[in-house]
């Protein structure tokens, strides 16, 4: 069976994956079928990171400057671990409405890596929704943690600690993606998108959206036709890919620590 007919079945097993409440960060009912689907599910996520764009340039309390999509990820990311750093000495935890405005950056580099991670991008603003919708009434990421777990909802589908861990590992995607891209000089980036999702996201993603994944491989821009979407040569790629790479991992696991210091495991 060819790679696209794989990925057309796999939109059908999707259809099910997406059709529940979109307050917490879901895309709503009705869907269209087949076809349908997909486009709906497109314009639904890129409607939502436009969204978030614009929300950002109103009230964002990160101050970005910068003229490229990643040199804005980078700048984000570099003020939440000085964030981070405050909080080692005045015992502050993260906002959380500051870290959905720096995440609300990544969207654009899912959607530069065109099909094949669509459906990342898909679970990723859709995670993100629910999070800034839960920023309304959560001060800090430890503060959606201890509401989900008085309810006893940290695993349940929809809930705001699960959307953390979702965009957590949206997170770690990108960095894997980055520091792939940056281990090879290879014109293809099948390798590098393969390897990067098959340590970060596949082990916890659905048959049917893994399916699609790696289906949708060969609709990946060329390494050049990528860094002619993120306006970048190789050199200004590297030192700004390298920014974010350090910025995100002290960030990835603050996350991972909120879990582990409530007794909640990291195997979902």
């Amino acid at each position: 069976m060819t790679s696209l007919k794989w990925f057309l079945i796999a939109l059908g097993f999707l259809k099910s994956t997406f059709e529940t409440n979109p307050v917490r960060g879901r895309i709503p009912n009705p869907l269209p079928a087949e076809y349908g689907l997909f486009a709906t599910m497109m314009v639904n996520s890129n409607d939502f990171r436009d969204e978030l764009v614009m929300k950002q340039h109103q009230d964002s309390s990160v101050a970005i400057a910068s003229s490229s999509p990643l040199s804005s990820i980078a700048e984000a990311f570099e003020e939440l671990v000085k964030l981070l750093m405050k909080r080692k000495t005045e015992q502050e935890e993260l906002p959380l409405d500051t870290f959905c405005h720096a995440c609300s950056h990544v969207s654009f580099l899912f959607n530069s890596l065109g099909l094949a991670f669509k459906f990342a991008e898909l679970e990723y603003v859709a995670k993100l929704r629910g999070l800034l919708e839960a920023s309304k009434t959560c001060g800090t990421l430890l503060d959606i943690l201890d509401i989900d777990i008085a309810t006893d909802t940290v695993k349940t589908s929809g809930s705001y600690s699960r959307n953390l861990r979702r965009v957590r590992q949206g997170l770690d995607l990108i960095r894997a993606i980055f520091e792939q891209f940056l281990s090879t000089d290879d014109s293809s980036l099948k390798e590098v998108a393969s390897t990067a999702y098959a340590q970060s996201c596949a082990p916890y993603h659905s048959w049917a959206v893994r399916t699609a994944v790696y289906a949708g491989m060969y609709t990946l821009p060329t390494r050049d036709q990528l860094l002619m979407k993120l306006n970048e040569t190789d050199q200004s790629a590297e030192k700004k890919m390298k920014r974010y790479i350090d910025a995100s991992l002290p960030v990835i696991e603050y996350i991972d620590e909120l879990y582990l210091s409530r007794n909640i495991v990291l195997d979902w």
